[in-house]
């Protein structure tokens, strides 16, 4: 990790900008879950992670409760994220088909992941103010990723908070509106594509599986 990123990422760490998800992380952390009672949580804001100069990026919300916020690794030891592991690895972007703690070995290619939001928000419903306020970290990570030209968007949330992010920083034209698969051209030259989040009411309900996501996964990879 290069010295630009362990800096951002030892300030996410010490975040306490939100007061509501210092204490819902740290209420999760002593109450636990049954199946993972023995666990210590981590507890605190989850960083993003993988190839710091990674082409493509892959956006979510914020960190699951009995996932990352137990793990301390976005996208880990939950089922949103099994199902995206074995997506990935099945298009080759990383060496294991799931990942479940930051030590198990997992490595991703060109790719880097992370949330809009760092810690886990109740009921998954950020308020506006924190959204504002974990938004410099993500416009960091922007920033250091000298190499990245495609963004993919995990549900609409996500998208959303992307679209803020450039309105602020760049004049945009044209409409962009969350449609799975659909590619948009931003400011900067990068690819923006909205995908349904690999929840597990989405996947259930069949609004994304594995033939969608891996189609969509092939599409950035071609566009890289």
């Amino acid at each position: 990790m290069n010295l630009k990123f362990k800096k951002l990422n030892d300030t996410i760490i010490k975040c306490k900008k939100c007061p509501r998800l210092t204490k819902f992380s740290r209420k999760i952390s002593n109450t636990k879950r049954k199946q993972n009672i023995s666990e210590i949580y981590w507890g605190k804001p989850v960083t993003g992670f993988g190839d710091v100069n990674a082409k493509l990026m892959i956006l979510g919300l914020a960190p699951a409760a009995h996932g990352g916020t137990r793990t301390g690794r976005a996208f880990t030891g939950d089922r949103s994220g099994h199902f995206l592991f074995s997506c990935l690895h099945k298009v080759g972007i990383s060496n294991l088909s799931s990942s479940t703690h930051k030590k198990d070995g997992l490595k991703l290619y060109n790719t880097y992941i992370t949330n809009i939001l760092k810690c886990v928000p109740p009921g998954d419903k950020p308020l506006n103010e924190e959204l504002n306020n974990c938004s410099n970290y993500f416009a960091n990570e922007i920033k250091n990723l000298k190499n990245l030209k495609v963004i993919i968007t995990l549900g609409k949330i996500a998208f959303d908070n992307c679209i803020k992010f450039y309105k602020k920083n760049f004049t945009i034209n044209q409409k962009l509106i969350f449609k799975h698969g659909a590619k948009y051209r931003l400011p900067d030259e990068k690819i923006l594509i909205p995908c349904y989040h690999p929840s597990p009411r989405n996947v259930n309900t069949k609004v994304i599986d594995n033939k969608k996501m891996i189609s969509l996964l092939r599409v950035a990879k071609n566009i890289l």
